[in-house]
């Protein structure tokens, strides 16, 4: 089922909560590799004794949402804290139609942490949001595959191919609501913890990382991606840039894949910002993750750890959620 809402003006009729403990929903924002950091915000959440009754999430979110939904978020942890730079690359089936990466490779690999084919059949409320690339509209992918609406709601532009969903082009859900707080409240949540992975992004800029820490943008292994045309494409996509001394006057212009992410981030936060503003959480965690470039999955403990201290820094807050 596909419903289309522009996530303003959506009355909800909630339990009364003097009456009735509170629905607990999260709505985990998109960010691409420093969306690791849910794993951590969750983890830290549950020894807290808080645990989500709803969860919604666009791109990254949704996929780290869905795994939660279906109860393998210990599977997926264990799987991200072992990637490396090369196994990243090594999903990457390059192609040039629709977008860089086709993202079959990946998905197929990832169906084995959703037991549950089917939105539905999940045993908690869930939803993933992404965008009709024909109409602009956010779309909130209720019930069908679960591995096709979190393919769809991660499916950046330019970087991974759309998703055809009953006729409908689908592209990622960052680009129309990065942090579906207002799902959350469409599926019955009383209160709503909103993890708001783009915070503080604007203005970063790229850390050199010593040679025992190699970038994704690295090149990478020629057998592990097989063809010339990809070390080309990677060339181009890369950041060249990087570690040029800029004290020596060299004048050169960020990488492509610099300014398709930097161009992100900027969207997402004003985006982020006006629907936070007009539907604001009751709790917002805002890990720091300026650092983390957009393709650095292999950097997981970071994003895990600091998920974690950005629920410690709302403890305080916390407290009263559940009252």
């Amino acid at each position: 089922m596909i419903s289309e809402n522009v996530g303003h003006g959506l009355e909800i009729t909630t339990p009364n909560s003097s009456q009735s403990p509170p629905c607990i929903g999260i709505a985990l924002g998109g960010g691409a590799a420093r969306g690791w950091a849910h794993i951590g915000v969750l983890r830290a959440l549950a020894e807290k004794g808080i645990v989500p009754d709803v969860v919604a999430g666009s791109s990254i979110g949704a996929l780290v949402g869905a795994a939660y939904g279906a109860g393998t978020l210990d599977n997926l942890e264990r799987w991200v804290r072992s990637l490396t730079w090369r196994d990243t690359v090594g999903f990457f089936d390059i192609r040039l139609r629709g977008g860089l990466i086709e993202g079959k490779k990946l998905f197929k690999f990832l169906a084995r942490y959703f037991p549950y084919e089917e939105i539905q059949d999940l045993p908690m409320p869930f939803a993933a949001v992404a965008t009709n690339l024909e109409n602009g509209r956010e779309v909130w992918l209720q019930q069908g595959s679960l591995l096709e609406a979190v393919r769809a709601s991660a499916a950046l532009p330019g970087l991974l191919t759309p998703v055809n969903w009953n006729g409908h082009w689908l592209v990622d859900g960052g680009l129309v609501n990065p942090v579906p707080v207002s799902v959350c409240r469409a599926l019955g949540a009383t209160r709503v913890i909103a993890v708001d992975l783009n915070a503080g992004l604007l203005g970063r800029r790229v850390v050199v990382r010593s040679a025992d820490q190699p970038r994704l943008l690295a090149a990478p292994n020629p057998r592990g991606l097989g063809s010339a045309l990809t070390q080309a494409l990677w060339a181009s996509f890369g950041s060249e840039s990087e570690g040029q001394n800029e004290s020596q006057g060299m004048d050169i212009p960020p990488s492509l894949l610099d300014i398709v992410a930097n161009s992100i981030n900027i969207m997402q936060v004003h985006i982020t910002r006006s629907r936070l503003a007009g539907d604001p959480p009751d709790l917002s965690i805002t890990p720091r993750l300026n650092d983390l470039a957009l393709l650095d999955f292999h950097r997981a403990e970071e994003a895990i750890a600091e998920g974690q201290e950005a629920v410690a820094r709302v403890r305080a807050e916390l407290a009263t959620l559940i009252r």
